[in-house]
Order: C-alpha cells, then structure tokens, then sequence
C-alpha cells in the first residue's frame, strides 16, 4: 500500500505538477524517509524513447529527499519508482503498491508525457452529447426499401418488437424502424430542451444491416435515412440552435457487400471479392481469394481493411475529396472513431491531421473500454492520448466504475478510479472524455439498476420481453436519477444513449435500441434531464471547473467543482439510510440547483441530511 507520508503521485507535495505534463516540463519530486533510510533516487524509464535515467532526491529544508527531473522533449510513458538508501548499502524499491521485497520486480507509478502544441477544442467537453441510433430515434413516414441493397423490410408499427431470431442461423439486422435524418431535424426543439450541445450519430452512411456498422458506401447517406442535402440541412439547422453533429467512423471494416467487396453483387463496380483485379483488392487480407479473409472478430460479414494501404489511406483520409474531409464539409464537427484499437496510430494521426486541416476546431474521440493512456492492443502500447491522434476517448471507466458504486460498491472505488484517470490523462483529454451510463453496446441503463437478478440465466427469448416489476422500476428511476447528477456533475461530456432520458428499458444488443417512446416519456426523468441540462449549459464550474472530492466512502459520494468564484457542490447517496453532512460553506445561505430547496449556513458550516438513493447540486443563492 502507498504511504502518503512518504510518497503518493497525487500529493502536490510530493508530485508538482500533477498528472500528465507537456513535453520537456521540469517536476518536482518529493519523498519522506522511511525509518533508518538515508537517501533517495528517482528511477524512471522512458517507454518509446528506451531511455533510463537515475536522479538524485538530496535533503531539502523539511528533511524530505525532493528534486527536479526533467521529462523527455519527444511523448512518451515514463515510468518509475523510488529507490531509498539504507547506512548499511542496503537498497529498498518503492513503487505504485508501496514498498516491494528486495528482488521482486517493482509496479513503476506512470507519468504520461504529451505534446500541448496542438490544441484541443474545448466545445465538446463542456457541453451535453445526445448518441442517436438513426433508425430508431424518430419517423415521419414508413420509408419503402425497394431497390435499397440488403433483404430489408420495415415494421409497419413504430412501437412493435424488434426482430431478433436468426434466420437460416444467421442474425441478419434486416428490421428497420424507418427513423430518418428529417426525423431528427423535426426533433431538434426536443434537443435543444435537454440543452443538447452536440449529436453523435451512429453511422449513417449505405449499409445493409439497421445498426450501418457494416458500410457498403462511405460516400452516399443510406437511402432509408435520406440524402446528403437532407445531411447538410440538419448541421445548419443544428447550428443556429449551437449544436453540433459527429459522426461514427467505422475504418476497421466494410460489409461484405459493400461496392468495394462486393460478394453479394449488389454493386456494378468490381469489388475485391470478384476480381484480383479491383482498385479495391489491396484493402483486404485474403488468406485464399476469394473465401477466406481476416475480418472483424471472425464475422465474415465484416472484412476487415488493411489501413495502412495506399490507396485506402488516400480514400479514407488523404485526398482532397477524402471521406473525413468532404463529411466535415458537409456540416460534421468530428468523428467518433470505432474500435479505436484496432486502428493504427499512424492511421489515427493521419486521419487527426486532416480533420483538423479541413475544419481547426473538428474533434476526434476514440472509442476504447479501459484506460487509454497506457492501452495495449495486439501487443501493441498505444498512443492515442499523446497529443498526436485522438483528442479524447469514451470513458468507459467512468461507466464501469459508477455502476458498480450504483449497484452498492464503494464510492471509494470509483473516486480511485477516477483519480487514476484524472492523473493518467493529459487534461484537455480528460475534460474531453464522453462520458456515458449507457451506448448501443450495452444494456439499458435503467434496466441495470433496476433488476433484481442476473438476467443472463435466462433465455434470448425471455431477455427480449422483459420489463421491470413496478417496484423493480421505482428503485431504477431514483438510481438513474441520482446517476445523471453524477454524470452532469463530473468533468467530460455527459452523453445520453437517447431515450435513457424517457425511460427506455431493455437487456442487450438488439433489445438495447428499442423506438423512443414519443408521447410516452417518463414525466419524472425527462424534466430531471432537462433541469440537468440547463445547469450543465449555464454553469461554468460544471463545463470546466477543477475536481475536489470531499468525502467518498459506502454509498456517500461529495465532490466540488470550481471555476474561478462559482462552486457547485455534487452530494449524493446511493446508501440504504439517511446521511447527514457538514461541509464548509462560504455563503450565507445554499440551495439545491435540482429541487430549490434552500440551505442556512452558520458559521461557515452547511448541515444538510440525505435521504437514501437521493442527491442534491448546492450552489449559492
């Protein structure tokens, strides 16, 4: 375990500056001296770079061993520990699980060393994201599929079942909705009233399947969902309104059916699988043409690109009339990039660069599960947050880490967690992360907090109908309550799966993007979205403001924002019993931002008691 009295990375005392630093940034280092010890030399090595240095920590005026190590002048991971000294020539390690036997190998602390040069827009951290799966967000009129590619069909009603069974054992994704770009753009009053700053959309462009993450045309919006006029339309309505549009790049993989495969011959142009002799041929890794090829997870749908070929550089990203150009041209603010990991950095850089080219303020946010500071994928550490690739990343972390302190865990735990993020991240990436409870790729968030039971015991076919009792319900509407507070509360985008805020239900993908329920809404969780949003929208502290936790323990989470002289102050308690507080409070009197409850203050002291399940946002009055 770490002794604070002698060394933790996140004390200012004994760490300065905290966290990440630009590139060649001089640190102060700082540690007290276990008992008999004598000196103390600071051990770094650099990942990228291989250097290894050893620096000195001599005596300072307060009896602690402090010094200057200077980081390396090009990116990079540092890692290192604390080496004390002993008046016997003894030697002990000192790492990021406290003090290690002599021998063993020592877990090194991490200091991430990024270039600031290039800026990171800060349009997108500080406002609402609002995720739209396309074809379920809104219809205006049941589309026709004839002459579409792909064997769709349409629900004739909005509110019906989605399809789920395989057919002839394949799950094929062929049900469509019928929701619509105009769909949208009708629903842009409805967004704006949830103070939504930025749409990310699920893809958008040709595929044969609902979900699109399967692209056939990367440069032709899917008929069903409309045209590109239809596109440009809704980005400049968006923007009178101050909302922005991102799109989800999907660069891994095409479809199998796609113009540029083309095994299901839906195209005239000669795709890869058709003939050697495609321009598109060298995007694929055949392993025996034309049946066998790498592709995303072994789905053989989804063949997966070379990214590092040529001509599929040039296509994606490089030429003048690229896919990432001519979309941001179109009215797109940034990209959303699918798996991330399997990516190449060279790939992400390439596509970073021109997107910010063609447009200075576009945003670039990778999708990747775990911390992305030192991710390895493929044997491969990654370096999308170095100041060259992604200019943030969905936080994952966060999602992972609420949920857990949601369904009893400690707050402890996920303040931990966040604090290694905090510290981990260049902070221009931290205060862009998008941070979500809930995405296509998982269960409804409402449906996580409130089930009683592992719904995994049961069959696809139970899992596909089920809905939570009506206390099951109750419970889960008090939680996500108090989990959109945390989400609006804390640094990064709180991004909302749409419908979340209506009260959606639903277990795993499929049963996740179910048809938003218009005229149907929870009453009680869209006006606490709306309120959410409106201080999110109106309150620097919340958009920007430094983190301070002041008491996290059990179901009890209380941090602090803070911007210049504005403070909000989040509490709140997921516990089974009332909590009373005392927190140190500079105004005369406070008041809860969600209820309008007012607060005295007496000397100083606020004195405020929380019921279970319950929270509160405390700003000046």
């Amino acid at each position: 375990m770490l002794d604070a009295l002698i060394y933790h990375p996140r004390r200012k005392h004994c760490k300065n500056p905290f966290g990440a630093v630009p590139l060649g940034t001089q640190v102060r280092f700082s540690a007290g001296l276990p008992a008999a010890a004598v000196g103390c030399t600071l051990c770094a090595a650099a990942e990228f770079s291989g250097a290894e240095t050893e620096t000195d920590l001599p005596f300072d005026a307060q009896g602690r061993c402090s010094g200057i190590y200077t980081v390396p002048a090009e990116p990079d991971l540092v890692w290192y520990f604390l080496r004390f000294r002993f008046a016997d020539g003894s030697t002990q390690d000192y790492g990021a699980e406290g003090f290690v036997p002599a021998g063993s190998a020592v877990p090194p602390f991490q200091l991430t060393v990024y270039d600031a040069a290039a800026p990171t827009p800060d349009w997108f951290g500080r406002g609402v994201t609002y995720q739209i799966f396309p074809d379920r967000f809104c219809r205006l009129e049941p589309p026709e599929p004839k002459g579409m590619i792909g064997n769709r069909w349409v629900h004739e009603n909005w509110n019906e079942p989605m399809a789920y069974q395989p057919e002839d054992g394949v799950i094929t994704n062929r049900d469509f909705f019928g929701g619509s770009l105009k769909g949208i753009l009708s629903r842009l009053d409805y967004l704006e009233s949830l103070s939504v700053s930025t749409v990310y959309l699920n893809p958008i462009f040709e595929a044969a399947s609902n979900h699109r993450y399967d692209t056939c045309d990367y440069c032709k919006i899917d008929p069903m969902l409309g045209t590109e006029q239809d596109f440009r339309l809704l980005c400049s309505e968006a923007a009178k309104r101050g909302i922005r549009v991102i799109l989800d790049g999907v660069f891994n993989h095409t479809g199998n059916g796609s113009r540029y495969f083309n095994a299901c011959g839906w195209y005239d142009s000669l795709g890869a699988a058709q003939s050697k002799d495609s321009p598109w041929y060298e995007w694929y890794d055949f392993t025996h043409w034309p049946d066998q090829y790498s592709s995303w997870w072994g789905i053989d749908t989804l063949p997966q690109v070379r990214e590092s070929a040529p001509s599929y550089m040039d296509f994606i990203i490089q030429s003048a009339d690229s896919v990432v150009r001519r979309w941001l041209r179109a009215g797109a603010s940034g990209w959303r990039l699918d798996v991330a990991d399997e990516l190449p950095d060279a790939f992400i850089e390439a596509l970073r660069n021109a997107a910010v080219e063609e447009k200075s303020d576009a945003i670039v946010i990778g999708e990747v599960w775990e911390d992305g500071s030192n991710k390895i994928a493929y044997g491969q550490r990654r370096r999308y947050l170095l100041g060259h690739e992604t200019h943030g990343l969905m936080n994952y972390p966060f999602r992972v880490s609420a949920i857990a302190w949601l369904q009893g865990g400690d707050a402890a735990a996920f303040m931990e967690t966040m604090e290694t993020i905090r510290e981990h991240y260049p902070p221009a990436a931290f205060y862009s992360s998008l941070n979500s409870l809930g995405t296509h790729d998982n269960p409804r968030i409402l449906t996580l907090l409130g089930q009683s039971e592992d719904l995994s015991r049961h069959d696809r076919d139970w899992r596909a109908h089920y809905r939570l009792s009506h206390a099951e319900r109750q419970r889960a509407v008090r939680r996500l309550k108090l989990a959109s507070t945390l989400l609006y509360a804390f640094p990064g985008s709180p991004t909302v799966f749409y419908g979340d805020e209506a009260g959606l239900e639903g277990c795993e993908d499929p049963f996740n993007r179910g048809t938003f329920p218009w005229g149907r809404e929870d009453a009680v969780l869209l006006h606490h979205y709306r309120t959410l949003g409106r201080l999110r929208s109106t309150r620097l502290s919340l958009q920007k403001g430094a983190i301070e936790y002041l008491r996290a323990e059990g179901g009890l989470l209380v941090f602090l924002r803070r911007w210049e002289n504005e403070v909000t102050l989040a509490a709140l308690n997921n516990g089974p019993a009332a909590q009373a507080l005392e927190l140190p409070w500079s105004g005369a009197m406070a008041i809860d931002a969600l209820s309008r409850q007012q607060f005295a203050v007496h000397d100083g002291v606020l004195k405020i008691t929380l019921p279970p399940e319950d929270g509160v946002l405390l700003i000046e009055c």
